[in-house]
């Protein structure tokens, strides 16, 4: 039996590979960040009888044809050659796949997207990231990246002259004017700051505008807007049938209807159902990916 893994920088969230397909979490612990010895330990803790494959969903860049993972916020995986060392250390197989690409797979084969040809899955929370399937296959490109549409400098924060008082902001990948750094929750909490000279949470901010406060009002219609102006290229360019959304502003229903019916506004094709929705496993998108994937590398059945 597969034991699936969905870790990020904080928790390790385990679970087994159910022989209906699904991944239940079955617990979790604290991800040791600096520790290979340790994390290696912890991946081990929860796994099978010895033999028995794991597959996990990383939070991090992870090119399966060089076998280099790119995570920054897990430095003791950071340029390592992961799947092939954590295959030695825990003598069994090993998969991985990164935790948007992850969430993408699992709404196209099991949840939103189901039946659909494109589906997009996209990330708006701590950071922003996304993940394409086509015809129900993952498509990763050149060096894993496909689908990452947080970096590169595309952000024009004055949206074509129609706002005033936002900056052009750093983003940790190095670059300046990245999706990822206005689109995340630390995005809105930044345009936010820009725009009125004060300190609030992405939730803080949601609830402000839930609630018809006028400055968070401002912060949200300016948020919505440069998010929306950004995914209207992707939809030119793929041409999803669904965009499935998880991180921590998919909670907020008010908030993608807004992307939703800005982005529709902004596109070729005529969009005349919901394209932008919560994903099916918003909650659980890396498990139920990671136990997908296991089942294409190692030929296990649902």
């Amino acid at each position: 039996m597969t034991t699936c893994f969905d870790i990020g920088g904080t928790f390790i969230r385990h679970g087994s590979l159910a022989k209906d397909g699904l991944v239940a979490e079955e617990g979790r612990l604290k991800t040791p960040t600096d520790d290979w010895a340790a994390f290696v330990e912890a991946v081990r803790s929860r796994s099978g009888a010895l033999g028995e494959p794991v597959s996990i969903s990383l939070a991090g860049a992870f090119d399966a044809r060089s076998g280099i993972a790119d995570v920054a916020n897990i430095p003791c995986l950071h340029q390592r050659h992961v799947q092939d060392e954590l295959e030695q250390a825990l003598e069994r197989p090993v998969a991985i796949i990164n935790d948007a690409n992850a969430f993408a797979l699992a709404e196209a084969v099991s949840g939103t997207g189901r039946g659909k040809d494109v589906v997009f899955g996209i990330i708006l929370g701590s950071g922003v990231g996304g993940g394409l399937v086509v015809a129900g296959n993952l498509v990763t490109g050149f060096g894993g990246m496909a689908g990452e549409w947080g970096h590169g400098p595309i952000v024009d924060p004055t949206a074509g002259g129609t706002i005033e008082g936002i900056e052009h902001y750093a983003c940790g990948c190095g670059q300046t004017g990245c999706v990822d750094a206005t689109g995340s929750a630390r995005g809105m909490e930044r345009i936010h700051t820009s725009l009125h000279g004060e300190t609030r949470s992405s939730r803080e901010i949601t609830q402000a505008w839930n609630g018809n406060d006028t400055k968070a009002s401002r912060t949200i219609d300016a948020y919505s807007t440069l998010v929306s102006r950004a995914l209207s290229v992707l939809v030119n360019t793929f041409g999803p049938d669904v965009i499935p959304v998880s991180g921590g502003l998919s909670n907020d229903e008010a908030l993608l209807d807004l992307i939703d019916r800005k982005t529709r506004a902004l596109v070729l094709a005529n969009y005349s159902d919901r394209l932008i929705v919560k994903g099916a496993f918003a909650e659980n998108g890396g498990l139920q990916g990671a136990g997908i994937h296991a089942r294409r590398m190692f030929g296990e059945t649902a």
